[in-house]
Formats: C-alpha cells, structure tokens, sequence
C-alpha cells in the first residue's frame, strides 16, 4: 500500500493511504478525507509501506483534483483576506490581546482556521460564537507559537536555505543556550536567532558530534601538561578534528584530538604510575621491605619483644605441664 504525504496551505503536512489504487504523481493535487468533509492539497512525497504499517483510523485519499476543484480552492483562497479582518474586528470589539497569523478555508467550505498567537491562554468563545454566526460554517480558532507562524510564512535562513521547519522538519526539540556554548558559538542574538525570534533548530543538529569529539578533552581556555611543555587549549576544529595549543611564547601549534588525547595519557601515567619493574608493585600475598617495615603487616608483635618469643613461652607452658 501507498501512504501519500500531501501538503497544504501553511506548510501543514499530513499523510494519507491510498486505499484505492490511485494513481499519484508528487506535485499533483489530490482530494482527500477530513473532518466532517473534503480537503485539497499537493502531493508531496509517496512511499511503499506494508498494509500492518497503515494505521487502521488513517485518512485517505478520495480521488485526483479536477480543473473545476482547483478553480474552486483558488476561489476560497480569495475570501481568506477579508475573514481575516472580520475576525480582526470581532476580537477587538471582545477586546482580545491576540495577533491574527493567518486562515485556512477548507476545500469544502464546511470549516473555517484561524491561527493566531497570544501571550498566555485566551478565552474566546464569544468570538467563536460571532464568527460562525457571520460564515455561517464550523469554525476553529488555534493558538500556535512563534515558530508555527515562522514555519506558516517561509522564509530563508542565514545559510541561504529554506527554513527547515517549513521544508523538512515536522518537530520542534528544546534548544538552550547551553548548547550554543558547547560548540564554542558566539552568543551574539543575531548569530543564533532564527526568523522566529527564538534560537535556531540547526544548533541542536551537530551537538552530538560536538560532545563526542570534546569528551576526555579539557575545556577551551584550560592549561595542560604535554608535548614536552605546557600550553593552553585556544581552539578545538570539529572539522578537521584537531585543536590548536599555545605554548607560555605564544608560539601555537595544531594537532589531531586523538593525539592529544594520548599524550594526556602519557601524563595521567606519568603522574600517577610507577615505573615497571622497580620492584615497588606488590604481588598478591606478599608485602614489600617497606610495609613490614611500618609493621601495618597482620599478626606484628609490639616493638621490642624478640622474635619467636612468643614461640618460647608457649614452649615454656608446655614444658610446665609436663613437670
């Protein structure tokens, strides 16, 4: 079975089976189930997927779209404008603090979206109630964030692209400060805001690669003791996978991560190890000269009793009990 994404005005995507046989075409328009009734869109992307992978309550597709049903969207298209500023109206007359973003007709007419953002939750029954006594159809009001308006509108990013929530990304993830700070970014807002305001989906992209290559890396800024010398960590490439150190002269030097990550260890060892063969390492069952010799060993007799002593008195009782 074919499951057909088709997209529609906003950038909304849905996917939908095609239960019966269509014939389908990306970039196409197609007619397809929806709430108590029909919608239009643009198909997308089509995949082969097994019949058990379809979810059993999923739409589909009701047939291709004629001249007469493009005529009819564009038609709707037309009258999003104008009930857009009849809402406006409407909400300010309830004196709603809400920004209108955008309406959505459906392609039967049977209900009219209107997207908006607001500081907090919003009542607005009433002004659902004189909509729909105005179009006289089904209406929904939905309360989206700044990054559903930015995905609504398009637009392009710093990197010249298409922004990636309103191209491929369906879900929006957390995105922290912290994570600017973990790949060395500058935090200047303007270098890592978005169109929407808020901070960029793509600085959650390379984060694990960041942390990969920095794990058992001392930090940025930090001094540390290899290649003979000490020097300070000025930069870490994640490309080249490589940093760069500087000496106490300022001389500067590049090397690859793994290779520093093994002088580390050299050091770590140097410091903390013995030298192999010097006969200080213990064998299991066998204290060294200089354990005995602090008496820490098990058994150890107070100093000053001579040796086999107690042998001796033990020796002494039995002779007593033989007299």
């Amino acid at each position: 079975m074919e499951l057909v994404e088709v997209q529609f005005k906003g950038q909304r995507k849905e996917l939908y089976a095609n239960s019966r046989s269509l014939y389908l075409h990306t970039g196409n328009y197609c007619v397809v189930q929806a709430d108590r009734g029909e919608d239009m869109g643009m198909i997308v992307s089509i995949s082969r997927v097994s019949p058990k992978d379809v979810d059993s309550n999923a739409k589909e597709i009701l047939r291709h779209a004629t001249e007469h049903d493009i005529e009819t969207m564009e038609e709707r298209r037309e009258k999003e404008l104008e009930a857009l500023k009849t809402c406006q109206q409407k909400a300010a007359e309830h004196d709603l603090q809400i920004k209108l973003v955008d309406v959505e007709y459906q392609f039967d007419g049977n209900k009219i979206t209107f997207y908006f953002t607001a500081d907090g939750r919003i009542d607005f029954r009433e002004l659902v109630k004189d909509l729909a006594g105005v179009f006289r159809t089904r209406i929904d009001l939905r309360q989206i964030g700044v990054r559903d308006e930015a995905r609504r509108f398009d637009g392009m990013g710093m990197c010249g692209r298409n922004l990636c929530c309103s191209s491929w990304l369906r879900d929006f993830e957390p995105v922290t400060l912290k994570m600017a700070k973990d790949q060395n970014l500058p935090l200047t807002p303007s270098k890592i805001s978005g169109a929407c305001g808020r901070l960029m989906c793509c600085l959650a992209y390379e984060l694990s690669d960041y942390k990969e290559l920095f794990r058992d890396i001392p930090k940025v800024g930090s001094k540390v003791n290899c290649f003979g010398g000490r020097h300070r960590l000025e930069k870490v490439d994640l490309f080249k996978a490589s940093v760069i150190l500087s000496d106490e002269d300022g001389n500067t030097i590049e090397v690859l991560v793994e290779e520093l990550k093994e002088e580390l260890e050299k050091s770590v060892r140097k410091m903390q190890g013995r030298p192999s063969g010097s006969g200080l390492e213990d064998s299991p069952g066998k204290k060294n000269d200089a354990t005995r010799d602090r008496g820490d060993s098990p058994g150890r007799r107070p100093s000053g009793e001579p040796e086999g002593g107690g042998r001796g008195r033990r020796g002494g009782r039995g002779r007593n009990r033989k007299n």
